[in-house]
């Protein structure tokens, strides 16, 4: 008879003592099953490990068995004598409990350990599946297995991007709460990772305006439509409950279209704003990337800075606390207290006429915390003298530093000014129109278009917003089968639909 336990407890051994061989046999398991072997015996499993086949393993593999980890088949395959029969050997298996224990020990091991990607290529496909389900909305009579089929992989492929986005953002801020441990590698990573960031903004602005349009023309052609016949052959699937195959089938339909009337919606607050003035999953995502790109550049300026020698507060305060950690008694305690933070009694201080007059009428009952202190030079503290002793600190002349200083400023003023004038234009052009761009006045561009398509909410072909630092006015409108536009730059081809663009220079203007 098969020796198992009914009261499973699949996940006591995390806790037990020696769990380290407990997760090694189970990993061993896992291995096998994966190789399509079902039974172990102990000196497989001790093979498996690297090491002899001991009591210690067999005595883990009978507590995995009793926690309902494993099961254990009596095995008289190698019987050939009495004394073999009534020797105790077993081939041992996974349970349907301990397999499901080790799918959420490793799906959980993975998350944790996920840092997550920012996956350009996602938004690309994202759009070409859009873009294809546009084309079946326009049909009269679309295939619901082409339909289905691409809904499938426009939610796998929108989950990986959310899952993957959020994970990224998550390590980044680990990343950016670095403190201790290889600076170097991280200075020199930091750059690599800035890079990273830009190109995904860049992307994102691209496709994302594309995918937005592609929402809302879908929405236009009756997306539902698409959505149900997505949930009917998923129904068909369902498993009859009682009597009424009817009825069944139609709690299936209606389940599955709510489920997929939810996943679209999670699609379209990704990436459309709505009409109550909350910002799209992207826009709150490329703030949030641009973010984090200040807060590497402050990172790394404040490990710089500890590299160099500036005094670390923090730092000064562990060793400190460390020094009253390895103290040898409260005397020593105390000594300590008085060395680092000065409170010592200052009787030794002569009291000056201002503060005698302070005190003159305050009764001898009042405590020492309530009465006015003592007010005392810094330099007295220092030196024990009010007055300086030798030649006074030469000046230093900062003259060069500072018309260094507004030489940068005024060039990254004109630059700008340059890129701003470069962008104007006298009234609505097409985007084809705009010409080739130089990188700063594509950055700037880039900006303006990221502003207004996240500004756009489902439904308006045309929108109207000023910068943040409300320097510039963007006007943009859709121009209806306009096809795509390629617009080319130092650093590449920027591609996406046909709009009408006007670019206002307020400050110009002012």
């Amino acid at each position: 008879m098969p020796l198992h336990n009914q009261d499973a407890l699949p996940f006591a051994h995390l806790s037990a003592p020696n769990s380290s061989l407990y997760r090694d046999i189970l990993r061993a398991f896992a291995r096998a099953k994966e190789r399509f072997i079902v039974h172990l015996r102990p000196e497989d499993v001790a093979a498996e490990l690297r090491r002899d086949s001991d009591e210690q393993v067999v005595a883990a593999l009978g507590k995995l068995v009793e926690w309902g980890n494993l099961r254990a088949d009596a095995d008289t395959s190698r019987v050939t004598s009495v004394e073999d029969f009534h020797r105790r050997r077993f081939l041992f298996q996974l349970t349907s409990a301990g397999h499901a224990a080790e799918q959420a020990i490793a799906f959980y091991e993975e998350a944790i350990g996920r840092r997550g990607s920012l996956q350009s290529v996602a938004l690309g496909d994202i759009a070409e599946q859009l873009q294809s389900l546009a084309s079946l909305a326009r049909e009269p009579d679309p295939d619901p297995a082409k339909v289905h089929l691409l809904l499938l992989s426009l939610a796998e492929r929108f989950s990986s991007l959310a899952d993957n986005a959020q994970a990224f953002m998550a390590s980044l801020r680990r990343a950016i709460d670095f403190s201790d441990g290889d600076v170097a590698g991280f200075i020199a990573y930091k750059e690599r990772l800035i890079d990273y960031i830009n190109r995904f903004i860049a992307d994102l602005a691209n496709s994302g305006a594309r995918i937005a349009m592609l929402l809302t023309e879908l929405e236009t052609c009756g997306h539902e439509r698409l959505l149900r016949q997505a949930a009917r052959r998923e129904a068909a699937d369902a498993l009859p409950e009682g009597d009424d195959a009817a009825e069944a089938y139609v709690r299936a339909e209606s389940a599955a279209f709510t489920s997929w009337q939810n996943r679209w919606r999670g699609l379209k607050d990704w990436f459309l704003s709505n009409d109550a003035g909350r910002s799209s999953q992207a826009r709150l995502l490329r703030q949030a990337a641009i973010t984090a790109i200040k807060q590497l550049i402050d990172t790394v300026g404040l490990l710089n800075e500890r590299r160099s020698g500036r005094s670390d507060r923090s730092a000064d305060f562990r060793v400190l606390a460390r020094w009253f950690a390895e103290a040898s008694d409260e005397e020593a305690m105390h000594r300590l207290w008085r060395a680092a933070f000065g409170l010592t009694p200052a009787r030794h201080l002569t009291v000056t006429p201002a503060t005698l007059e302070e005190w003159r009428d305050l009764p001898a009952s009042i405590p020492w915390n309530a009465a006015p202190p003592i007010r005392i030079s810094p330099q007295l503290r220092r030196t024990g003298s009010y007055e300086r002793r030798g030649k006074p600190n030469k000046v230093t002349d900062r003259s060069q530093g500072r018309r260094l200083l507004r030489e940068h400023a005024e060039r990254e003023a004109a630059e700008t000014a340059a890129a701003r004038a470069r962008l104007h234009t006298e009234g609505p052009i097409l985007l084809s129109d705009l010409g080739t761009l130089d990188p700063l006045a594509f950055r700037l561009f880039l900006a303006l278009m990221g502003d207004a398509l996240a500004a756009r909410h489902p439904g308006e072909t045309e929108v109207k917003t000023v910068t943040g630092d409300g320097s510039m006015e963007v006007r943009l409108t859709v121009v209806p089968d306009g096809g795509l536009v390629r617009i080319h730059t130092e650093n590449g081809v920027l591609t996406g639909p046909e709009h009408l663009i006007e670019i206002t220079d307020l400050m110009a203007a002012s």
